[in-house]
């Protein structure tokens, strides 16, 4: 692939949107990293993780990917014997917990009878390490705070620290409560400096209490005296103190030797969940854009229907038709400026490599598309100021660049082909590169504004015109790709439409060739007749939809005709049999009484 391609067709823009609907830091790894593919089985499997995920969102709404973390660098750190602190060991019972959520979530879902063999088979490969998660969430709380039953000692330690620190707080409440505090102190409160307790003190008063000053306030008027009388207590909360420490690193390093030895375990854990998030953010983004999933192939067919750019606001853009690879391997869009061509070369090549990175696209149902080994783009109208290139010699380094690698298995996107150049030489230009790309089996789409291209597609084969339609009621273009018929100059109507006296309309007239305003009468039918077939086809369409609804209703009477006939032959043979007992119990009454 062409990494050009990528920035001039904003994949990297895609890749920006994707990474808003990871779950984790896993997942928005591997969309960093997300390129497309250029081997066939790998983007139809691609493709289908992505047609999973979507069914699974169709019919849950959401996946359970919470609490999630990438935990690679916890692992790496316990295997070769380092202690994990509280937070990052609450990581990895974290991720666990999310781990088995997952798979208790995919394998509900697969046996509800709903078909995901890729999902399943990545949750097949995690294994629940249930055992880890309780240890340490038994140890730990959520808050990476060690609790005191991770151990019988450090609950006891515990217990005596919070002992020991009310016998402190009552002694040093009772001073600052004594009838001299308020004169002696600063504030009546019990505060700590250097993990010990101690009182505020004014600085004339600092040999009233005795004991050991451990801070000063800026002004230097106030000292934090640890009184005499509790220095001793203060020495027995810091030995308990650090008796806490020891056990809660005795903890901690017995709990990180425990995630060690599931290195493994824990490594497949990690590579699932980046998968799943991977796969089910792409579902997301898919939804996001209402795409749908393509029909992939590697014969170099192209069918979007009803395509849109997806990055222009769907409210905003115009969906196209997009169709080459079968009966045409080349198509030349010409027209005027500012009319969508660039648009449609885009939403082309974006949708391309989309699709090959195994994103849904934004186009109906049954689209399809090609795997290409390279997709290559001369879009833009860059300068190369650094090597004081011109733009049309900037797009002529990109152009040889593009003919020294391309082949059969090209995507090629030209936009304006030739341009920036003298008209004549830049149209005779653009005639040979397309000539020499679409011999070499590529397949192109190229726009151009030079006239003399509009007539390329009809004495070449495997060569298509089109053009973008332009409304000169409205003196606006509509953005609609118009497949088969070549685009014309507007310029003498657009002119009529603006004021511009019919005389000097004529006059400007009469300077263009009588060939050039055939041709322009020529498109114009054609882009009439394309309009009317389109308009007929729609009503078609409509028709057979009522056809198919009356053959349906017609159907639906009929069953019922042929039900409510069997009821009633079913009923009168009843009848018919009631008719025939009353008529024998007649008889045989009659034949009594004559006896």
């Amino acid at each position: 692939m062409q990494e050009k391609a990528f920035k001039v067709l904003e994949f990297t823009k895609v890749k920006e949107q994707l990474l808003e609907h990871a779950a984790s830091s896993l997942g928005r790894r591997k969309i960093q990293d997300l390129v497309p593919s250029t081997d066939f089985d790998e983007v139809v499997k691609l493709q289908a993780e992505t047609d999973e995920a979507a069914t699974v969102f169709r019919v849950k709404g959401n996946v359970p990917l919470s609490g999630v973390h990438d935990i690679t660098a916890h692992i790496k750190r316990s295997v070769i014997g380092g202690v994990l602190s509280p937070h990052e060991l609450i990581q990895i019972a974290s991720t666990i917990h999310a781990s088995r959520q997952m798979k208790r979530f995919i394998e509900e879902f697969a046996d509800e009878r709903t078909e995901i063999p890729i999902l399943s088979e990545q949750a097949e490969r995690i294994i629940p390490l249930t055992n880890l998660e309780h240890s340490i969430k038994h140890a730990i709380d959520d808050n990476g705070e060690v609790l005191d039953s991770a151990s019988d000692l450090l609950r006891s330690l515990r217990h005596q620290l919070r002992s020991n620190e009310s016998r402190v707080r009552e002694k040093l409440e009772s001073m600052i409560r004594s009838s001299n505090a308020s004169k002696m102190l600063s504030d009546a409160i019990v505060t700590i400096r250097n993990d010990r307790f101690v009182i505020p003190v004014k600085q004339e008063y600092r040999g009233h209490y005795g004991g050991i000053i451990h801070d000063q306030s800026a002004s230097g008027q106030t000292l934090f005296i640890e009184p005499q009388v509790i220095v001793q207590l203060n020495n027995q909360l810091q030995d308990i103190r650090v008796k806490e420490q020891l056990e809660i690193d005795r903890i901690l390093t017995e709990l990180s030797a425990a995630a060690a030895e599931h290195e493994s375990e824990l490594k497949v854990i990690v590579e699932v969940l980046a998968n799943l998030d991977f796969i089910f953010a792409k579902a997301r983004y898919g939804k996001r854009i209402k795409a749908s999933m393509p029909i992939m192939n590697n014969e170099g067919r192209i069918a979007l229907y009803k395509a849109r750019h997806p990055l222009i606001p769907i409210e905003e853009v115009v969906a196209n038709d997009i169709l080459l690879g079968k009966e045409f391997t080349t198509i030349v869009i010409t027209g005027p400026n500012t009319g969508g061509k660039t648009v449609t070369l885009k939403t082309l090549g974006l949708c391309t490599l989309m699709a090959q990175a195994g994103l849904q696209v934004p186009a109906y149902d049954g689209s399809e598309l090609a795997v290409f080994d390279a997709v290559y783009a001369d879009i833009g109208d860059e300068q190369s100021i650094e090597q004081s290139l011109s733009t049309f010699s900037s797009h002529m380094v990109n152009i040889v660049d593009i003919l020294n690698r391309v082949d059969f298995n090209s995507l090629v996107l030209f936009d304006e082909l030739g341009a920036g150049t003298d008209p004549q030489e830049g149209a005779a230009l653009a005639i040979s590169i397309l000539d020499e790309v679409h011999k070499r089996g590529a397949r192109v789409i190229a726009t151009t504004h030079y006239p003399e291209l509009k007539a390329y597609g009809y004495n070449r084969e495997g060569v298509l015109n089109a053009s973008v339609e332009f409304d000169v009621e409205t003196l606006s273009p509509t953005y609609k790709l118009l497949l088969g018929v070549p685009g014309r100059s507007n310029a003498f109507e657009i002119s009529k439409r603006l004021g511009l006296n019919e005389r000097v309309i004529e006059a400007a007239r009469s300077h263009v060739s009588e060939d050039t305003n055939q041709i322009d009468k020529m498109i114009s039918s054609l882009e009439d007749s394309k309009r009317l077939a389109e308009k007929e086809q729609e009503e078609a369409r409509d028709y057979l939809k009522s056809a198919e609804k009356l053959h349906q209703d017609l159907q639906k009477q009929l069953m019922e005709f042929y039900e409510k006939k069997d009821s009633m032959l079913e009923k009168a043979a009843e009848k018919a049999g009631e008719i025939v007992d009353e008529a024998k119990s007649e008889a045989e009454r009659v034949i009594r009484d004559l006896r």
